[in-house]
């Protein structure tokens, strides 16, 4: 007996996509709804600390994130300059448990295809280039969907995952919105030197942070982050001429980042957000998920992982209840927020001591610090 057995998914993300999943998995009829026409093939890489390992497993997705990506162990903190000398070296944190790396980079579009597979697998009915638009509470009878415009039925439950822009926040009338921090970040794509094993930041020289992370044999991600600015029109060249200029203060590895540059990886470039939810994220038989009720600067690379922990604990409950009753809702913010809101505000104080100047300040160990709080379960 499960508390749903028809559930609508706005977004198709890492969050929508492992709910989907999960319920799917127990027997539950689901439909995901994606506004975008495809499954993107763009984007950079993605850090997923143990605790997302763990719950990527548990939707049985784990032996093709492994197959498709790079695990590895610790953290290096540089130095810029000449030489780039490791300045700190991290201890492993192993979030997830002793049966998963401490960490694993990974190419984006590599992560949503295998997502979006494990849910063919399971049954879920994912369709793409339609968006949620409307939606009508029916009591206990659940929530009517309207999908561009029309009604797509009468459902149990409605999950907005479809992120930081959410409408499912907006039409259940939580005004909360993502803010700036103040920092932009440049990503960009491309060779791993063989050098590069673990996730490495350099703190100090003309940026905030400058970092990379391996996430195949062959790639990596590698970023600045910076003061933000209105970079958003800049046309390819000029990023690419922009985030040399301010990367070439940091040697090591940067050497060859800058090589793949000049030979044409695309840069890109977004600012850093914050927010969070007040409980309730639910309104009725409508409740918002990942970074529709959250979003956080990726300093301690938690944003994923928060919002697959997010999935997971509430299809746990609603897979294991037999209503969709206010002790259901309770539980899960009891679980989710406290956990949520901790993330959000350790990312944005580590960011903010960067923008503040305060090289006082115990970066190492706050990151150390979060990461054994998210080696608890959720």
């Amino acid at each position: 007996m499960t508390a749903v057995h028809k559930v609508a998914i706005a977004g198709s993300g890492v969050t929508g996509l492992a709910a989907a999943i999960q319920l799917a998995k127990a027997g539950v009829s689901v439909d995901v709804f994606e506004a975008m026409p495809e499954l993107s093939a763009l984007g950079s890489g993605i850090s997923l600390q143990g605790n997302a390992l763990r719950v990527l497993d548990s939707l049985g997705a784990w032996d093709d994130i492994r197959a498709a990506g790079y695990p590895f162990e610790g953290l290096h903190l540089r130095a810029p300059g000449p030489g780039a000398p490791v300045v700190a070296a991290l201890p492993d944190v192993k979030t997830g448990g002793p049966d998963y790396p401490a960490a694993m980079g990974m190419p984006r579009p590599e992560l949503a295809r295998i997502l979006l597979d494990h849910a063919h697998r399971a049954g879920v009915n994912v369709r793409f280039g339609v968006k949620v638009t409307g939606l009508a509470q029916r009591g206990d009878e659940g929530v009517e969907v309207f999908v561009d415009e029309a009604s797509a039925g009468v459902y149990d439950l409605l999950i907005g995952a479809d992120g930081l822009h959410s409408v499912v926040r907006d039409l259940i009338g939580i005004d909360t919105k993502p803010q700036p921090t103040g920092m932009g970040i440049w990503r960009t794509f491309v060779s791993r030197p063989a050098e590069v094993v673990r996730s490495e930041l350099y703190y100090g020289g003309p940026v905030y942070i400058a970092g990379y992370t391996p996430t195949g044999e062959e790639s990596m991600y590698a970023f600045l982050v910076e003061k933000a600015q209105d970079r958003f029109g800049a046309s390819d060249e000029d990023a690419t001429r922009i985030m040399l200029e301010e990367s070439r203060a940091y040697d090591g590895p940067w050497n060859a980042i800058r090589a793949d540059l000049e030979a044409g990886a695309h840069a890109n470039y977004t600012w850093f957000t914050q927010h969070i939810v007040e409980e309730p994220w639910n309104r009725g038989r409508v409740v918002i998920v990942g970074d529709a009720a959250h979003s956080c600067p990726p300093t301690i690379a938690q944003g994923a992982a928060q919002g697959l922990e997010d999935a997971l604990v509430l299809t746990e409950l609603l897979v294991a209840r037999d209503a969709v009753d206010q002790a259901l809702w309770d539980e899960f913010h009891a679980r989710r927020l406290p956990r949520a809101s901790a993330v959000v505000a350790a990312s944005v104080q580590l960011g903010q001591w960067q923008i503040d100047g305060d090289r006082d300040a115990d970066a190492g160990g706050l990151i150390f610090g979060i990461s054994q709080k998210m080696a608890e379960p959720a």
